[in-house]
């Protein structure tokens, strides 16, 4: 059974399945933003000591644009300036909730970024181009640097995810998980590297982060759902990966050269 197998079956339903997928973490969070508006608006008022009406502009504006940009993406309308805005939210995110300073959560919000990147190129690939006037160095110049740009981020995520300690499970997961990563950092078969993590991924999701299991009133409950979705975005740009391919920086592209 090869990955070819594997996307002659799916190569319909795939990108609507990754591009749902890696929108979840906002679709969770911008509801959340709807469901939680006062104890948003009061941590962002006491953190920043910055009043009522900049912390309601910042909640209004995390809840407009992530639930704005997940219709536009799904409805496959303007989704360039869906993913532009969808990158501010994240930037905006990891400064007023200081995830600047946690490495773990801005590893992933980084990979949430390289998601969005292959987003961009696919939209990009479907001749919607926002540059189409600019000449530039060959027609999927930007686009190839995208996908590399949005491989390497994308990768972050399973930094975050190695763990250190001796029992074999752990090094074996460790020295595969790397392994697979670097393969698609690089781009050498991509395709067989990223669906493999897709599936290693999904298996750690659904046993780690099982929100459903914790009541909803514990804070555990929320960690873990944010965790899920995060996962489950980056699980979306990597089956874009086994859709679209690496792009032409990658070993897989010069090897067809060779």
């Amino acid at each position: 059974f090869a990955p070819g197998d594997f996307l002659r079956m799916t190569k319909q339903y795939l990108p609507h399945l990754a591009r749902l997928c890696l929108i979840s973490t906002f679709l969770e969070d911008g509801i959340r933003m709807w469901f939680q508006w006062n104890e948003q608006k009061d941590y962002i008022e006491a953190t920043w000591g910055c009043g009522y009406f900049l912390a309601t502009c910042f909640v209004l504006l995390n809840l407009t644009g992530q639930l704005g940009g997940c219709v536009l993406i799904l409805s496959r309308n303007f989704v360039q300036y869906a993913c532009f805005g969808l990158f501010g939210v994240i930037a905006l995110q990891t400064v007023a909730y200081s995830i600047l300073w946690d490495i773990k959560f801005l590893m992933r919000n980084l990979a949430l970024g390289g998601g969005l990147l292959l987003l961009l190129a696919e939209s990009r690939s479907e001749g919607k181009s926002m540059f189409a006037g600019v000449p530039s160095m060959g027609e999927s110049s930007p686009k190839q640097y995208m996908q590399l740009g949005g491989r390497v981020l994308l990768v972050l995520m399973f930094m975050t995810l190695l763990h250190f300690d001796p029992s074999f499970f752990s090094i074996l997961q460790n020295m595969v998980g790397t392994a697979l990563i670097i393969l698609v950092a690089i781009g050498f078969k991509t395709k067989l590297a990223a669906l493999t993590l897709v599936i290693w991924l999904l298996a750690i999701n659904v046993y780690f982060n099982a929100f459903w299991t914790v009541p909803a009133y514990k804070p555990m409950h929320d960690f873990l759902k944010y965790d899920f979705f995060q996962t489950t975005s980056v699980i979306g740009g990597l089956l874009l990966v086994v859709a679209l391919g690496p792009g032409g920086v990658s070993m897989d592209e010069k090897k067809k050269e060779w």
